[in-house]
């Protein structure tokens, strides 16, 4: 059993003062076994001072810290920087948007026997047939079980919910040439798979309660997708999408040329009540082929 953790919550215009008041009420719970906790959150230079405004309250809550970035500093930075402003050996990242539901998650993981990193998934409160992101992520929902995610341990990781020892995380930080939205989880799974750590797949979601608009998702798309672009050499051989988009490339300037055409429509479409996913699935090949 780990006795001492640090909880770290990268936040960008994330309401998450109830996250860190979920949290704490679990570990307050568990002090009765000589558990220690600190919870750290970092605040990469939010624009929506409403949201800044609330989550300064967080500083009043005992065990909790906000550090605030006055410029900001990009997602791997930040996750980077948590770590090394944590005490204790163990670390347990969890995404500023996310919500804790099952009242023994942090339990879980205190008594998860693994040594290098344990990754807990993540689970939607609800799906709304007009909101795009929910719709996306409930037709992955199937791929990310415990069962499949073991299939491919390496590959199916994400930076919203896991534990990791903070010698392993401060020796083979994530790459901070990944700046903006996507894939710096993806390239620090590949890594471990290099240097042969293992990662730990456990049932320990957090949960999605509330979505961006279809407006903010498709701009968040649109900049992962330049992610994969500007990292494609580095990023190929765990991408349908290249692969897709490099059997297509004969036909990339038509293609491209139809896209351009249609673009614009098609961005109305997803952005509107009626989203559909077979064009969200089009429109991110003819984005992706047209940059």
């Amino acid at each position: 059993m780990k006795h001492e953790l640090s909880i770290l919550i990268p936040t960008f215009n994330d309401l998450c003062e109830p996250l860190v008041r979920q949290i704490c009420q679990q570990a307050d719970k568990l002090a009765a076994t000589k558990f220690c906790y600190e919870v750290i959150v970092a605040d990469d230079a939010s624009t929506d001072f409403t949201i800044v405004n609330s989550n300064a309250t967080i500083s009043q809550i005992p065990h909790c810290r906000l550090i605030r970035q006055e410029q900001n500093i990009g997602r791997s930075a930040i996750r980077n920087m948590l770590a090394r402003e944590a005490s204790y050996q163990w670390l347990l990242f969890i995404d500023g948007d996310m919500r804790v539901r099952h009242h023994n998650f942090l339990e879980q993981y205190i008594i998860t026997p693994c040594e290098t990193v344990v990754y807990g998934g993540y689970e939607l409160a609800f799906v709304s047939k007009s909101n795009l992101r929910s719709l996306y992520e409930k037709s992955c929902l199937s791929q990310h079980t415990v069962a499949q995610r073991q299939i491919k341990p390496y590959k199916d990781f994400h930076t919203s919910n896991f534990m990791v020892s903070r010698h392993l995380f401060l020796e083979h930080p994530l790459n901070e040439k990944f700046r903006y939205y996507g894939y710096e989880d993806v390239v620090w799974g590949m890594m471990l798979g290099k240097l042969g750590v293992d990662i730990c797949h456990i049932d320990n979601p957090v949960c999605f309660e509330s979505f961006e608009s279809n407006s903010s998702f498709m701009k968040k798309t649109e900049e992962a997708l330049c992610t994969l672009h500007q990292f494609c050499d580095m990023l190929k051989d765990d991408s349908k999408l290249i692969t897709l988009a490099n059997l297509l490339k004969f036909l990339k300037y038509p293609l491209s040329w139809i896209f351009n055409l249609l673009a614009p429509s098609m961005r109305r479409s997803l952005c509107g009540s009626r989203p559909s996913l077979w064009m969200f699935n089009l429109y991110r090949l003819g984005f992706y082929l047209s940059l």
